[in-house]
């Protein structure tokens, strides 16, 4: 793999610049460890039973965005991507047959207009209610950062499996 081209999140800075800052370092760390690969390297499976793969990442990341910027913070109620098949299974990691292209272009979008809607937003403190829950912004980039960084675990040991790249 490449030398990565992320920045780093600054080591002195406001809350809200830190936690953007590095949720789009998390962003760049998935984007690096699916560089370079073919549709095929990206839609390979880790091991059976699991469905994990690192195109079924983006698709999923994707939904991630969608959901929490789009419908819980702004309040659209903008419907999934990759809708669920049947009750409780992610559409998004079923890879088989999906678009690598369209998958980036996809998640590159909704990390966009999850970057305006943050942007946008009042307060880290401010309540935003979605369903019976109340949530702050400082939770949810928070929230995001624990989930990308989980999957970039997973991203990892991918990228091994795929092509014995590791890094980081």
């Amino acid at each position: 793999m490449d030398d990565p081209k992320r920045t780093e999140p600054p080591r002195l800075a406001d809350d809200r610049t830190s936690l953007v800052a590095f949720l789009d370092y998390q962003r760049e760390t998935l984007a690096w460890k699916c560089a370079g690969l073919s549709p095929e390297q990206l839609r390979r499976r880790a091991v059976p039973p699991s469905g994990l793969s690192l195109l079924g990442l983006i698709r999923h990341e994707a939904e991630v965005e969608r959901s929490w910027f789009r419908n819980v913070v702004n309040g659209e109620g903008v419907p999934a991507f990759w809708p669920r098949r049947e009750e409780g299974a992610f559409a998004e990691f079923d890879v088989d047959d999906a678009d690598p292209e369209e998958a980036f272009r996809i998640w590159e979008e909704a990390c966009a207009r999850s970057r305006e809607i943050v942007e946008a937003a009042g307060s880290l403190d401010d309540p935003i209610r979605w369903r019976e829950e109340t949530f702050s912004l400082r939770y949810i980039l928070t929230h995001m950062i624990e989930e990308y960084a989980r999957h970039n675990g997973h991203a990892d040991l991918l990228r091994e499996l795929v092509d014995g790249s590791t890094g980081e």
